[in-house]
Parts: structure tokens; C-alpha cells; sequence
């Protein structure tokens, strides 16, 4: 085992122990093996799901373990279960304690509440969603998704091109203004 804190000891599985009791992964550990979960594609719904609920046993903090396990739920067609989870990451504060996965919880969540049926408040936390590094253009590309949902498709096709003329190389200024006239 290597040194940890006063006391502790982390073993070769990254579990740290305390008094000779198993308290749970190391942050980066814990990390690793998430990212191993959703980079392994011979894993089915189900048992990203199971896999899943078992390491958000040992979350570094209770908010990132419901948005991962929301996360699952989500990618597995679970749409109310998820809702559960990214409510629950919210209220555990979520975007003090990882501001990155609180910017993906925003597309993820509204994205659940569209596809429960909820999409006046998908658009709602969508159209006042922050630009963010971890999300780039897609709280945008999902708005006019909700958008299209409601019927405001003129909204929705001006909204997904507003969100793509920045990566244009050229035709801006003839971009925005044709965007614009879609909603005048």
C-alpha cells in the first residue's frame, strides 16, 4: 500500500483504507473507471446501468454520482429515472462541485424533460444555459431541438444556424441575417 493521508493507506486497487476498512475509490480512480464505463462499447443499457449504480457507491461526491448514474439512465432510454438523478445532482450541488459536468447536466436534462413531454422547460433551461468550454454550441443545437418539439420551427431552424455560423470560414454577416429574417 501506498501513503495517504494520516493514516490512510491506498491499496493497488485504488480503494482507500482507514484503520484497515475499505472507505472507497480515490478521486482519479473512481474517474478512470467511469470513463472506462462509457468508453466500453460491449456494454448493454442494463449493465451500464448496474455498473454504474455500483461505483456511484464510491462517488467523490454525491452530486457527480447522480449526474453519472442520471447519465446512464439517460443513454439508456430510462428518460423518468434520469430526471431523478440530474434533480438529485442539482440539489446536491453539482455546479459548485464540478462546474464542467454541471454544463453537460444542462443538455443532458433538457433533453430528458424533451423527451418526457416537459419541453417548455427544456427550452427554459436551455435558452438561459451559460456558455461553457465542456459544452461548446450544443445548449444551442438542443434548444432548437425543444424548439422544433414545440412547433416553432422557424425559431428552431433561425437558433441552429446561429449556433453554427461561428464555425463558418466565411458568410457571416449573410448567415445572421438570413437567420434573422426566419423569426421577423
Amino acid at each position: 500500500m501506498d501513503e495517504a493521508r494520516d493514516g490512510d493507506r491506498v491499496g493497488d486497487d485504488g480503494r482507500e483504507a482507514r484503520d484497515g476498512m475499505v472507505t472507497g475509490l480515490q478521486a482519479d480512480e473512481w474517474e478512470r473507471r467511469v470513463a472506462a464505463l462509457w468508453a466500453d462499447e460491449s456494454v448493454d443499457d442494463a449493465g451500464r446501468t448496474t455498473r454504474m449504480r455500483e461505483l456511484v457507491e464510491h462517488a467523490p461526491h454525491p452530486a457527480v454520482g447522480a449526474f453519472e448514474l442520471g447519465g446512464a439512465f439517460d443513454s439508456g432510454g430510462q428518460e423518468a429515472e434520469a430526471d431523478e438523478q440530474y434533480a438529485a445532482a442539482t440539489a446536491a450541488g453539482l455546479a459548485d462541485v464540478d462546474p464542467d459536468r454541471a454544463a453537460r447536466m444542462v443538455v443532458q436534462h433538457a433533453s430528458t424533460l424533451r423527451n418526457l413531454g416537459r419541453v417548455d422547460e427544456a427550452i427554459t433551461m436551455l435558452d438561459t444555459a451559460p456558455e461553457h468550454p465542456a459544452t461548446g454550441a450544443a445548449p444551442r443545437v438542443f434548444l432548437a431541438l425543444a424548439l422544433h418539439s414545440a412547433g416553432r420551427v422557424d425559431e428552431a431552424l433561425r437558433v441552429a444556424i446561429e449556433a453554427v455560423e461561428p464555425t463558418l470560414p466565411r458568410y457571416h454577416r449573410s448567415v445572421r441575417a438570413y437567420a434573422a429574417a426566419l423569426t421577423s
